[in-house]
């Protein structure tokens, strides 16, 4: 329906195309899904490579603007009535060396992960659930550089502040606003009191099921597993995944 929705804005006649709207979601499908490469996703078709190309380049876009933006996914938290969201980040793998960074270092390698990738800062829901994704960064900046370039530490402020509704994350989001909830550092040459080691516990359990909504997304989609485009296609890939999920489970929040 997306598909055909966008081919009609297009003013594409019926008949023109290589493939119909059907065969060309499950030629999408197929790549974003199960990783099946683009030669035999041709082959299979009839069609050729650069078509085959064209395809699921086209089925990311139109899925991807489909995807809720920040305020339609807090809106719709809020609407839900959730007692806290969650807050977590997820490196996507890529196979890309883009651009140097400070001090000629590599712009797109993770120090903690060992290797090149994009980091894509995910919110969700209490039960892990993704709500929201966030457009790509580079995979050397750290979680408070991108939540501040995202815009997360207002948009998040606002519904604690107003709503009660607090953002949980790890120590990556240390003191970034009022509306973050994370455990408590220990301090340099000293010790936890058993009240704090209590909280963190507590926290770290909350907030742990963040990890599924970055699995749901990865695991899911092979696409998401390592990505050999240019870097900044992982914005789209990313989004084009959480609607999916929220098509395929009839699920927004």
């Amino acid at each position: 329906m997306l598909l055909r929705g966008h081919r009609d804005r297009l003013g594409t006649r019926r008949g023109t195309r290589a493939l119909g709207v059907f065969k060309q979601a499950v030629l999408m499908l197929r790549w974003f899904v199960d990783g099946t490469r683009l030669v035999q996703l041709a082959r299979d078709n009839g069609i050729s490579l650069p078509t085959a190309y064209r395809y699921p380049h086209e089925g990311l876009t139109v899925l991807a603007d489909h995807a809720p933006d920040l305020s339609t996914a807090l809106e719709r938290a809020a609407a839900a009535g959730y007692t806290h969201l969650n807050l977590d980040g997820t490196v996507i793998r890529t196979d890309r060396v883009a651009a140097a960074g400070p001090n000629k270092a590599d712009l797109w390698w993770s120090g903690k992960h060992k290797h090149h990738g994009g980091n894509v800062q995910v919110i969700a829901a209490p039960d892990g659930w993704p709500v929201w994704v966030s457009p790509v960064r580079p995979g050397r900046e750290h979680d408070t550089t991108r939540a501040r370039t995202h815009g997360l530490v207002d948009a998040l402020d606002r519904p604690a502040a107003t709503l009660g509704i607090p953002t949980l994350t790890d120590l990556g989001y240390e003191n970034i606003g009022p509306g973050f909830c994370h455990p408590v550092k220990k301090p340099q040459g000293g010790e936890l009191t058993e009240h704090q080691q209590a909280f963190n516990k507590v926290i770290r359990g909350i907030h742990g099921v963040a990890e599924r909504a970055n699995a749901l997304l990865k695991v899911t989609f092979k696409a998401l597993r390592r990505v050999s485009l240019d870097p900044a296609a992982i914005t789209r890939i990313a989004r084009a995944a959480l609607l999916l999920l929220q098509i395929e489970h009839g699920r927004t929040t």
